[in-house]
């Protein structure tokens, strides 16, 4: 089965490029929409980041540990409380994820990582929304 490609509508691309302004990595970014989409179910979204850091030269064990961060050794205590962010935003987020955060980003960052999160899981929802499953 062929995965369905989308082009997004024009403000959801205006919303990711504020979040490119943000100050993050490239490689954080899509690591933390990854591990976002995978929490969402967003088929869609898995497929088309898995398919760019493997095309930007991350490695296959790594991209493949996304989904089980917590165990595995190819992320830095900076990625870790990045990707902690996207596991909670589901659940109030405490103050120690908030130092956590504070203590390998600046504050533009932070709200960069939190745009991200917000953004990559509306558009989730919009694939799930959208796809023709959805409509059966």
């Amino acid at each position: 089965m062929t995965p369905r490609t989308t082009t997004n509508p024009p403000w959801i691309t205006a919303v990711f490029e504020a979040v490119d302004t943000g100050g993050l990595p490239r490689e954080l970014q899509q690591v933390v929409a990854l591990r976002t989409s995978q929490i969402n179910a967003c088929a869609p979204s898995i497929h088309a980041l898995t398919t760019r850091l493997h095309t930007e030269g991350d490695s296959p064990a790594r991209i493949a540990a996304v989904e089980t961060w917590q165990q595995a050794p190819y992320f830095d205590e900076a990625e870790r409380a990045a990707l902690d962010l996207a596991e909670r935003t589901t659940q109030a987020v405490d103050e120690e994820l908030w130092h956590r955060l504070s203590t390998h980003y600046a504050d533009h960052q932070v709200a960069a990582l939190v745009l991200l999160i917000g953004a990559t899981a509306m558009v989730n929802r919009l694939n799930t929304i959208s796809s023709p499953r959805s409509r059966q």
